[in-house]
């Protein structure tokens, strides 16, 4: 990324290696999520299938009038390590390598962390919001990443890398759209994915991306 080779002081210097080279908190999360996909490997089909509903975002179990602490708290953050299948998590795994490490490199090991998880907690309100009483768990790190999409261009803009964000955001919004009512993204087996949590995802990670960055002194 253009703004990864900016000059920093402390521990983010020397930004500027070989993408391979992943920065810590993107090597874990990737390392996390691997894990608890390889160990659902372990689980029966119906233990795996209850492992889903219990800790996917199940808007139902969160607006009901049954709902649980469990849905309400820990749903909106369990839900982004749990995958559909190996191609779904690879995608999502390389999107994060991607779009992540830059992003890490700009905000340190601990505010990339709480604005990663806080992009894909929005993007569960985002879901929520609109389908309250929908019983059909959601799963996936792609809120998240959404996120990370949307502060990779809000950075690339500060640094004159990218002259306006419309043009890509319009047409990354209008995919996300097409491919949650017809389905066809990589991972999804032709199901509709959950389109309104990326869009939120991705609006927040461009407003709120400078909330997380530390102000240079002047």
């Amino acid at each position: 990324m253009p703004f990864d080779n900016l000059k920093r002081p402390g521990p983010q210097r020397g930004t500027g290696e070989r993408a391979i080279n992943l920065p810590p908190a993107i090597l874990w999360l990737i390392a996390i999520n691997v894990a608890i996909h390889v160990l659902r490997q372990l689980l029966s089909d119906s233990v795996d299938q209850q492992l889903v509903i219990e800790f996917g975002l199940v808007p139902a179990n969160i607006t009901g009038d049954q709902a649980g602490l469990l849905s309400m708290i820990v749903s909106p953050i369990t839900y982004q390590f749990l995958h559909g299948g190996w191609v779904h998590l690879g995608v999502n795994m390389l999107s994060l390598a991607a779009f992540g490490a830059p992003v890490e490199r700009m905000l340190g090991v601990r505010r990339f962390v709480l604005f990663y998880l806080s992009a894909g907690i929005v993007s569960a309100a985002v879901h929520v919001f609109f389908f309250p009483d929908s019983p059909d768990p959601v799963i996936g790190a792609s809120g998240a990443i959404s996120g990370v999409f949307g502060a990779v261009l809000m950075l690339m803009r500060q640094v004159g890398s990218l002259s306006s964000l419309l043009p890509i955001a319009g047409i990354w919004i209008a995919l996300n759209v097409f491919f949650g009512l017809y389905g066809g993204t990589p991972g999804a087996g032709g199901e509709p994915v959950a389109w309104t949590a990326h869009i939120g995802g991705f609006v927040y990670g461009l407003a709120a991306i400078r909330l997380f960055m530390l102000r240079r002194p002047t």
